[in-house]
């Protein structure tokens, strides 16, 4: 019996056996979604009938209403405050946990899971609700929102800032050890300066991020403006709702806006 000719063969990306298991896969997916849908209490009617409730909801946000616009101004002044202060808070104390968090550079075994077990947990809360414990403790303003944020803000930056620590370079770090100096110098000559560029563009990017959160922080009473747009929303002021909803797409993007001139100008 002849062999088929390089000619004859059919390439094929992937055996029958890999065809196999990506169609498993597939029909896995399809049945965990469709179970999903199936689980969820959702109220079909009144998805059919979205379209006319955007629709009607639009015309009772047009057009918007601009006489309060001095206080939309000073909450958006707030709420960019909570967001740099909460930043400039959270990239300080991120730091010590991120040298933990290494495992080139931690103490011990204790430490490390410590460091790690801090940022899971930060970053497993969500900022609404950090925001909702702080309110229960702080009492409502800026004060819960700015440590809500922070708290959200510390395992980005940690876990971040710990990666970029492991992936040093060590010839620094052992030509250091090497001459007696001591941890101290160490971290600041061979680390450090190893770090700076991850560092600012972490900062700049979670920034920008808390910007975006802290828009929403009111909602619970966490202060910025979000407290106006609560307060529109339940007094079905949807014009006032529509300005507010403009000035928070003017923050975020003129946000994003200074957010790229930086990186541009500190990486």
């Amino acid at each position: 019996m002849t062999q088929p000719s390089v000619a004859e063969r059919a390439w094929s990306r992937y055996t029958p056996k890999q065809r196999w298991k990506r169609f498993a896969g597939l029909i896995v997916v399809a049945l965990a979604v469709t179970w999903s849908v199936a689980t969820l209490d959702v109220i079909w009617p009144w998805v059919w009938d979205a379209p006319v409730q955007i629709g009607d909801l639009f015309r009772r946000m047009v057009p918007p209403e601009f006489s309060n616009w001095r206080a939309i101004f000073w909450a958006l002044v707030e709420t960019l405050n909570i967001a740099t202060l909460a930043t400039f808070v959270a990239v300080f104390v991120s730091l010590p946990i991120a040298y933990i968090s290494a495992q080139n550079t931690t103490p011990n075994r204790f430490t490390l899971w410590l460091g790690r077990f801090i940022l899971v947990s930060s970053r497993s809360v969500n900022t609404l609700i950090w925001a909702l414990l702080f309110v229960a403790i702080f009492g409502p303003g800026v004060l819960a929102g700015i440590i809500a944020i922070m708290f959200r803000s510390l395992g980005f930056l940690g876990k971040l800032m710990g990666e970029a620590i492991e992936e040093i370079d060590r010839r620094p770090v052992e030509a250091l050890e090497a001459t007696g100096a001591s941890r101290a110098k160490v971290i600041l000559y061979a680390i450090v300066p190893q770090v700076i560029p991850t560092f600012f563009a972490v900062s700049i990017l979670r920034w920008d991020i808390n910007l975006r959160e802290s828009t929403v922080l009111g909602l619970v009473g966490a202060g910025g403006i979000g407290v106006i747009l609560q307060g529109a929303i339940d007094t079905l002021a949807w014009p006032t709702v529509a300005t507010v909803l403009l000035a928070i797409i003017v923050l975020v993007i003129a946000g994003e806006a200074v957010a790229a001139w930086l990186r541009k100008k500190v990486i």
